[in-house]
């Protein structure tokens, strides 16, 4: 049986509604960005202005994760024209990138990036959505430092309506990558508004729901690795059946899977059976008791703080090499009620159905 996710742009269910009507729904998503002028033919990979928005606070509404203000860019990559996964020929596809980074201390009021080299984090949003839904998450992340680019796909995201496919996600993985490459070209120029920002050694992937299945496949998956990858965070993800490789067949890069056990959408039996399937001996597990598929990463509650701090500590060992943020992952995933953190496959879990 084929798991369809919810389009929870405008057509959310009651449990998350009101987390809708706080991060805008369909178009909106994107912050109100129109698609890119010059219809299909127009290549848009340049280096424009950032975007004016006003700079926000270390991790708004999350907590001080990290020590820098952020600030957001918006910029579209055009994938050149290829061959996918299955075979399939695909035509050039055009990748909104919202970018947020961690803005630098002086002069007051720049909007500068923090000076370089800083790790990336690529992030892919779920089913119909763009980026706007997980803003606090997303800040939290570049608070502690990274450079954070969510990339919103061409065929599933929230501007593309009744449209929208998942039979596309075959092909987001290599979205995913191009948009690692151009972020490094970018900062490999000589001069540019990311100018020497990026550390080419350092980076990770994350998504959630679609977005999760996404990053599933680019860390663990044999027709998508990515090896560039240093950190993979699914964030209630599966191993989606139509990607035409194997999963876990190789030992991947360190993998955190995070689920609620209260979802209806992406079952818990999901991310459990990636977790013992991995074959690697840096794997992890934060099971937020009680959560549903979209609450633990849109909004602030308790359970995305926990989300947030679990995360960061994953990436700054795993990505920064940091060894004082191991015990730190399991200081934040262990709260009474709340969570429970996992680790190297150790822990009980449930082994119920992952129906896909």
């Amino acid at each position: 049986m084929r798991r369809i996710r919810p389009a929870l742009a405008c057509g959310a269910t009651a449990g998350v509604a009101a987390l809708v009507a706080l991060a805008g729904c369909t178009s909106a998503g994107t912050g109100g960005v129109s698609p890119p002028p010059g219809g299909s033919g127009s290549h848009q990979s340049g280096d424009p202005s950032p975007t004016p928005t006003k700079p926000a606070g270390p991790a708004a509404g999350l907590g001080r994760l990290g020590k820098f203000r952020t600030a957001r860019y918006k910029i579209w990559f055009t994938e050149p024209a290829h061959t996918g996964p299955t075979g399939a020929h695909l035509g050039a596809r055009r990748l909104l990138t919202v970018i947020r980074y961690p803005l630098a201390d002086s002069p007051p009021g720049t909007r500068k990036p923090a000076r370089g080299p800083l790790p990336l984090l690529v992030f892919g949003p779920g089913f119909q959505q763009c980026d706007a839904p997980y803003t606090g998450l997303l800040k939290a992340w570049a608070s502690a430092g990274y450079v954070v680019a969510a990339v919103n796909f061409p065929e599933s995201d929230c501007l593309t309506g009744s449209s929208a496919t998942e039979s596309d996600m075959v092909n987001q993985p290599a979205d995913m990558s191009y948009v690692i490459t151009k972020m490094l070209a970018l900062s490999a120029k000589p001069h540019g508004f990311f100018s020497g920002v990026l550390s080419r050694g350092q980076i990770a992937v994350s998504g959630q729901s679609d977005g999760g299945d996404t990053v599933a496949a680019l860390g663990a998956n044999t027709c998508c690795t990515d090896h560039r990858v240093k950190a993979v965070a699914v964030l209630s993800g599966a191993q989606w059946p139509a990607m035409p490789g194997q999963f876990f067949s190789k030992r991947p890069a360190p993998m955190l899977f995070v689920q609620g056990n209260a979802d209806t959408v992406n079952l818990p039996g999901c991310s459990a059976a990636m977790y013992h399937a991995d074959p690697a001996p840096d794997r992890f597990y934060l099971d937020l008791l009680g959560a549903d598929h979209l609450t633990p990463y849109w909004g602030v509650n308790s359970y995305e703080r926990i989300v947030a701090r679990v995360t960061v500590a994953f990436f700054d060992r795993f990505v920064l090499g940091r060894l004082a943020a191991g015990p730190a992952m399991s200081r934040h995933g262990d709260v009474a009620g709340l969570a429970e953190f996992l680790s190297h496959g150790h822990g009980d879990l449930p082994a119920g159905p992952c129906v896909t």
